[in-house]
């Protein structure tokens, strides 16, 4: 059995003081929104997952639950709102999953990160302190907003392109400094360009004329937000999945998972990465 388990039993009742753990909970990015083909508009790019980072303490032999939020599926209907993404939970700590973006005369939704507005529509709000809001969409109808991302608002859409994504959030939590949670750019109508991806993962938004191009995924395990779809019927792009990673004295580190998450010595530091639910034994 881990040393972990037994610790109480061997040190005595003051071992159950516990510990403490830096944590990095990023929630699923939200899917872009479906492009149309009349008028002739790009949809608002998926917000980026919530992001939040900070250190908790556990106690000795209580099994914390990790899990991890799924990004927003591919939006393939012509002409609509794209999907939420899932919340990322450790312990008592939740992040809220990315807005999904709107489309013609739909606003993005809101979320960790807000998703963008399609064109002539207003993008949804971030919360709290986990991202940012998503960009407006053009008024004269035609660019999608930008998906918020976890450190910067989505650019709003306009005449020619759809609005760049929001830049994502680094951290250093693994030993090696990692952008990830940038919102999905929103799509564009013919001859235009779809936005680009925010920084940490964003999806790139659609455009319309010559062919249909598609807004792409946000990298799964970042919480990125989807790109928006382009004129034409673009489909949204999916949100990518979330992640939660822990770090953890090496000292006091029980070995004790499941989910089977990655781990990693860093230094005198143990750090789980999990990109599927799973737990952790204090």
């Amino acid at each position: 059995m881990p040393l972990g388990a037994n610790k109480a039993a061997i040190f005595g009742a003051a071992a159950n003081t516990g510990y403490s753990v830096d944590y990095l909970v990023i929630a699923g990015g939200g899917s872009g929104g479906g492009g149309t083909d009349a008028p002739y508009v790009g949809a608002g790019g998926g917000g980026a997952g919530g992001y939040k980072t900070g250190t908790l303490s556990l106690d000795i032999g209580t099994q914390y639950t990790v899990t991890v939020g799924a990004g927003g599926a591919t939006q393939a209907s012509t002409g609509s709102v794209g999907n939420d993404g899932s919340n990322s939970v450790f312990s008592s700590i939740t992040s809220t999953g990315g807005g999904a973006g709107g489309y013609y005369g739909a606003n993005g939704n809101s979320g960790g990160s807000g998703g963008g507005g399609g064109g002539n529509s207003d993008g949804g709000s971030g919360t709290g302190s986990e991202g940012y809001a998503g960009g407006d969409g053009a008024t004269t109808d035609d660019g999608g907003g930008g998906g918020g991302g976890a450190s910067a608002v989505g650019a709003n859409g306009s005449v020619n392109d759809g609005g760049a994504g929001g830049a994502g959030t680094a951290s250093s939590i693994t030993g090696s400094s990692v952008t990830r949670a940038g919102g999905g750019g929103g799509g564009a109508q013919s001859s235009a360009s779809g936005g680009a991806g925010g920084s940490g993962g964003g999806g790139a938004g659609g455009y319309g004329n010559p062919g249909t191009v598609h807004g792409t995924a946000g990298t799964a395990n970042t919480g990125s937000g989807g790109g928006g779809g382009g004129y034409i019927n673009g489909d949204g792009g999916a949100g990518g999945s979330g992640l939660v990673i822990l770090r953890i004295a090496a000292s006091s580190y029980s070995g004790t998972t499941s989910g089977s998450p990655g781990v990693a010595d860093d230094g005198s530091f143990k750090v789980l990465t999990y990109t599927g639910s799973g737990s952790y034994t204090g």
